[in-house]
């Protein structure tokens, strides 16, 4: 997606500073220089999704190019803003990758069910979660093909609907 970074952005939505100062610790001494954004709950982080508000100034606030998402989060909890995003066209491919204290069975299956591309336990050493980070970093900015933010074209290269609109069809 193009933001006007030279790194991709990465949203944050996590509701503990410890653990936000952790993820920017990491990123830091990982090399990294990707754009951070950091909401810390889930009615937040669906308002800057939305581009509501303070978030409404996309150079300052770009939509993700990943997004990590806490599922214990005040306000709206990560299932919420998962089924919400999944359920928004504009945002259905967006990359979400759960990360999260939680082990059980039912969170991974519900978060996939939702549409997670990725469920991971957050480490609790840091040297350890630095690594998470940056391997998560790596695969999902840089190795990963995402779904082109381009109009869908046809097989010959046009765009969807352009013919049509082309011969005067609505």
């Amino acid at each position: 997606m193009p933001t006007g970074f030279e790194e991709p952005v990465i949203l944050l939505a996590e509701d503990s500073e410890d653990d936000i100062f952790i993820f920017r610790r990491a990123f830091k001494e990982a090399g990294y220089q990707s754009a951070l954004q950091v909401v810390r709950h889930g009615e937040e982080a669906i308002a800057y999704l939305k581009g509501n508000g303070k978030y409404a100034n996309r150079a300052e606030y770009p939509l993700p190019t990943l997004f990590l998402l806490d599922l214990k989060m005040p306000r709206k909890n990560g299932f919420d803003v998962l089924e919400w995003i999944r359920e928004e066209p504009s945002l259905r491919s967006m990359l979400i990758v759960v990360l999260t204290t939680s082990e059980r069975v039912e969170d991974i299956n519900r978060a996939y069910k939702l549409g997670a591309n990725s469920f991971l336990t957050k480490p609790v050493n840091f040297s350890e979660f630095r690594d998470m980070l940056n391997m998560l970093h790596t695969y999902w900015t840089t190795l990963n093909r995402s779904p082109s933010s381009e109009r869908p074209t046809d097989g010959d290269g046009n765009e969807n609907g352009s013919q049509r609109h082309a011969n005067g069809a609505a």
